[in-house]
């Protein structure tokens, strides 16, 4: 017996494939985007603390109360963000599960969705499992700008919703003011959602601001943010994020979270509200990233490889046309074979795999580890 795909186009995605040959190869992985150093000893500490206190069972289907509060006073020190802790915040298991479920909420069969792209690889499968279509914008490098004059021309009857990243994986773009008011003037008196992927939303340099949806009227109504503190505290294997939405959507989306997942992990939920109530805890992230992007700037540029401007995130591109005529999966694979660097080809990240010789490298890394990347990567 074989089940009948909901999904035949979709296979292994790029980053295994990318980890497993990294491996295999015993190259430096920069291509998975998770850092090779431990969370703040303190907050590994307090998980072990709330375990033996005995908070092992079921949190909350929406969230342990305390950590929806502290993610509500985050926002509001952060982004100047007043938001409902009971009515607007639900804590999930990931950000990506957030994704999911949001898409499972909005989407209909027929329904239409904008997309960036290149896009984090999760958007367009769990779009086409809600019988939505999904409708791509082309980012175009260097700068991977966004013509909102054009995007406002893909707008159809059908269009139920708009996805936009930021800061963006995998080019290390962000949005700013203008692009959310572009986007804000779109939506306005339409029934269109608008759902903000903002990961990294703390992973933000050179003293720019965090756009969030969330800080403008016309998206706040029908806005949807996704988080992770996975990406904020160096813990991708915890899976734990959350969304904020209008209380009409957190009602819908509780419907769907409450039997895929119910309750997400508790005594790391104790753990992040006790940890939370430290602001410095996350106001000291964008120094902290932004030391690690100029190390790994200033290593790569004894390299051939021409950088993509990072703005945000812990992703960097890298052009490499200049040195070869090869694909960008080709130009990844001969990397980690050799040069003993893994990366991820940028076309991955591109549906209709558009190939503009371009390359991802993570540099959630220690010292030691970019170091020696980038003496291997000079060879070039």
């Amino acid at each position: 017996m074989q089940p009948v795909s909901k999904l035949p186009s979709v296979g292994t995605t790029i980053f295994s494939v990318m980890s497993r040959l990294a491996a295999q190869n015993e190259a430096i992985n920069l291509s998975q985007g998770f850092p090779n150093y431990s969370s703040d000893r303190h907050l590994i500490d307090l998980v072990t603390h709330h375990m033996q206190a005995g908070h092992n069972q079921y949190a909350p289907m929406p969230g342990l109360p305390l950590l929806r509060q502290r993610i509500a006073d985050k926002l509001q020190r952060s982004h100047g963000i007043t938001v409902d802790p009971d009515e607007e915040i639900n804590v999930t298991a990931g950000a990506t599960q957030a994704i999911f479920t949001a898409l499972s909420v909005l989407i209909h069969a027929g329904d239409e969705v904008i997309t960036f792209e290149p896009a984090y690889d999760a958007y367009r499968p769990a779009i086409e499992l809600f019988g939505g279509t999904p409708v791509i914008y082309q980012l175009e490098g260097p700068d991977f700008t966004i013509d909102w004059q054009k995007v406002g021309k893909l707008i159809t009857p059908q269009t139920r919703l708009i996805i936009v990243n930021t800061p963006h994986n995998p080019t290390g773009t962000i949005l700013t003011a203008r692009d959310m008011e572009a986007l804000q003037g779109i939506v306005a008196g339409s029934d269109i959602w608008v759902l903000s992927d903002e990961v990294y939303e703390h992973l933000i340099y050179d003293a720019a601001t965090h756009e969030s949806i969330l800080r403008y009227p016309e998206l706040r109504e029908r806005g949807i943010a996704t988080y992770s503190f996975g990406k904020t505290f160096h813990n991708t294997g915890w899976k734990i994020g959350y969304v904020v939405g209008p209380p009409a959507f957190l009602a819908e989306f509780r419907k769907v979270h409450q039997y895929n997942v119910f309750a997400v992990n508790t005594p790391m939920q104790y753990a992040l509200a006790d940890y939370l109530a430290d602001a410095d805890t996350y106001e000291g992230l964008p120094a902290f990233y932004q030391r690690k992007r100029d190390f790994f700037t200033n290593l790569m540029a004894q390299t051939s490889l021409k950088p993509v401007p990072c703005r945000g995130t812990y992703f960097q591109c890298f052009e490499y046309g200049h040195l070869s005529d090869e694909s960008d999966m080709d130009f990844a694979s001969r990397l980690t074979k050799e040069y003993g660097v893994a990366a991820i080809p940028v076309s991955a990240f591109n549906a209709s795999g558009r190939d503009d010789k371009l390359i991802r490298l993570c540099f959630a890394k220690t010292e030691e580890v970019l170091e020696e990347a980038g003496k291997r990567l000079g060879r070039l």
